[in-house]
């Protein structure tokens, strides 16, 4: 097989043909942190080394563990030195998400099919650059087919960069954690949930450890069951580990991981307690960073109206923890009712994510074909569902 070819992940014959089907569907992300503004101004990259490594935590995290000095991942070196020094250790993560994401990127955008790494590194970033001269971020997303993304702002934004930008509908996305961390005034918050919705807003956004204290969590359920917003819960996460590393790099640079243990009684409590207040919820999707309690995600979802189970997220987007996540779903809840991959991310040429996802969709599927398990006839149409029409319909779109 060669490297990189058409049929990248695609496991058997049943596979290839489901995924034919899907590859060319509109792009929806529900959920990242793109900047809007970039759109907006179609912005510019100066070259390969601000495009990738700018702002990916995912990428300096890979570079801290195959020992590449902080210099060239967040400190002073210039970006070509940190590009050579990527190129130099991509080599080392064969099976690593990056390792997909980066050629797929390389290919889709840049029509470089040859192997990163520290002898294809010059040639790589010379064609690379060359062909960034002409191209910008709003470019990058047409060229990846998206319709739809949801930025995740602050309620204090001004929101004066979202709109319908080049074909492609750019919305905010409500995400109070900052607020509720300093005590504002539930009112004022109010106030800006309506003027996010005056602006297109359809989902707001809530990232937290754990369940301890759920007062601020049951007043944004309220709201948005009350205003007809999507919430997406994200849950989980351990923040900032390694104090050293945060005080001098900071937050939202590669040293978050997962924590070892959630109460998922607790998260059936708090949909149990606001299902009973309310008479109902509002549609719900959940994200458990450990996906050791997936299982016991799945198995809640079923057991409230509207309550869904989300992508694999973060530390999971990965072959196997896609794969994980959709054999999860399907035998716990309801594959069908799936509303497919994001991105999560903040960068511009991550949209390879959606075709990654796609792929290994294609073959779960595909292989359930194979053996006789699954109609052959029905695949294509539920994974055009999981993929693409399910969140269309959620959003309104």
């Amino acid at each position: 097989m060669a490297f990189f070819d058409d049929d990248l992940l695609l496991s058997c014959g049943e596979a290839k043909r489901i995924y034919d089907d899907i590859k060319d569907l509109p792009i929806i992300d529900y959920h990242c942190h793109l900047d809007e503004r970039a759109i907006t101004e179609n912005r510019h990259f100066a070259d390969p080394g601000e495009l990738w490594l700018s702002g990916d935590h995912y990428k300096w995290r890979a570079m801290r563990l195959c020992g590449v000095d902080e210099a060239y991942v967040t400190g002073s070196r210039t970006y070509k030195e940190k590009f050579l020094k990527y190129a130099e250790v991509l080599p080392k993560l064969a099976g690593n998400p990056l390792y997909y994401w980066t050629h797929m990127e390389l290919s889709r955008l840049f029509s470089v099919d040859i192997p990163l790494n520290a002898d294809t590194a010059e040639e790589v970033w010379d064609r690379v650059s060359a062909s960034l001269s002409g191209m910008g971020a709003a470019d990058m997303l047409s060229r990846f087919g998206v319709e739809y993304v949801a930025t995740t702002d602050d309620p204090f934004s001004a929101l004066d960069g979202h709109g319908d930008i080049g074909g492609i509908k750019v919305r905010p996305t409500f995400r109070p954690d900052r607020c509720f961390t300093e005590g504002v005034d539930k009112a004022l918050l109010e106030d800006k949930l309506d003027f996010f919705i005056s602006k297109g807003c359809k989902l707001a956004d809530h990232g937290f450890d754990g369940f301890s204290d759920t007062s601020d969590l049951e007043w944004l359920i309220r709201k948005c069951y009350e205003k007809g917003v999507i919430l997406q819960l994200h849950f989980g996460t351990f923040r900032n580990i390694n104090s050293k590393a945060f005080f001098s790099i900071g937050r939202d640079s590669g040293f978050d991981v997962f924590r070892d243990s959630i109460s998922t009684d607790a998260l059936a409590k708090l949909l149990d307690k606001m299902c009973s207040v309310l008479g109902g919820l509002p549609k719900i999707i959940l994200y458990p960073l450990n996906d050791v309690y997936l299982r016991a995600v799945c198995a809640i979802s079923g057991a409230f109206p509207n309550v869904l189970v989300g992508a694999a997220w973060w530390f999971n987007d990965t072959v196997c923890g896609i794969r994980r996540q959709l054999e999860t779903v399907a035998e716990y809840a309801a594959l069908g009712t799936n509303t497919g991959m994001l991105t999560d991310s903040r960068s511009f040429s991550s949209y390879v994510r959606f075709d990654f996802y796609r792929r290994i969709l294609a073959s779960y599927l595909g292989e359930l074909c194979e053996k006789g398990e699954y109609d052959a006839a029905a695949a294509s149409d539920l994974a055009r569902d999981i993929a693409y029409r399910n969140i269309k319909e959620a959003l309104g779109l």
